[in-house]
């Protein structure tokens, strides 16, 4: 399985574990909470619920317009429900602190479920997260020290951006591990996602920024 599998399949197992919900609204939710899955389709999402009902970790129920159905000649839609064997792995995935936890593809979703997870998971993750871009910055800082003079203006630009841009993630995880160690929890929108914080997102593969609008929606009726 791909990380960028494997993550969706722990964004779907998360979200399902709130309430159950049919194709669409589960990309809907996919889409403006989770801001890495933004471009993925319904042709990425739909075989990952197959793979979650074959093993056993969902269930597919009739949705409530099984009655209109026969009348407008369309599908009804599935409804997604997490069976308990679903939740024993979705907790089993929201105790694991190693480096898929804290990358770049993956920290966003992991964190959008810190509301669900122990605070000293959430430690874990987060102290990961910052050691992993204290190295790169690191690292950047030492290669704009060696190429500076042979870089125009713009790529000179480009980089302190990037640096910028860990620099303030590394700041903003500063301030989620003091107060994790102060034992206070975030206060903000259902399920732990970052709505309400400033976070950052391009060169430090950080978490989406609030008011970042995704691509709109089309619902199709027949897909669920």
């Amino acid at each position: 399985m791909s990380r960028r599998s494997g993550i969706l399949e722990f964004a779907v197992l998360g979200l399902l574990r709130e309430s159950p919900m049919h194709g669409y609204e589960l990309r809907k939710r996919l889409n403006t909470s989770l801001g890495v899955f933004r471009a993925f389709s319904y042709g990425t999402l739909y075989p990952c619920l197959k793979t979650l009902v074959a093993n056993g970790w969902l269930i597919e129920e009739p949705g409530n317009d099984t009655e209109a159905a026969p009348l407008t000649g369309r599908r009804a839609k599935i409804v997604y429900r997490l069976t308990a064997e679903g939740k024993e792995h979705f907790e089993q995935l929201l105790s694991q602190t190693g480096p898929d936890a804290y990358e770049d593809e993956t920290f966003a979703a992991r964190f959008a479920f810190f509301g669900q997870t122990s605070r000293d998971v959430r430690m874990r993750v987060l102290e990961g997260r910052r050691s992993r871009l204290e190295e790169r910055l690191e690292k950047m800082r030492l290669s704009l020290a060696r190429t500076r003079e042979r870089l125009d203006d713009y790529t000179l630009e480009l980089q302190r951006h990037g640096m910028e841009s860990v620099e303030r993630e590394v700041r903003w995880l500063n301030e989620l591990i003091e107060s994790e160690r102060a034992g206070r929890d975030l206060k903000g929108p259902a399920s732990g996602e970052p709505g309400s914080r400033d976070t950052t997102s391009g060169a430090s593969g950080g978490l989406p920024r609030p008011g970042d609008d995704p691509r709109p929606d089309t619902p199709d009726d027949t897909a669920t």
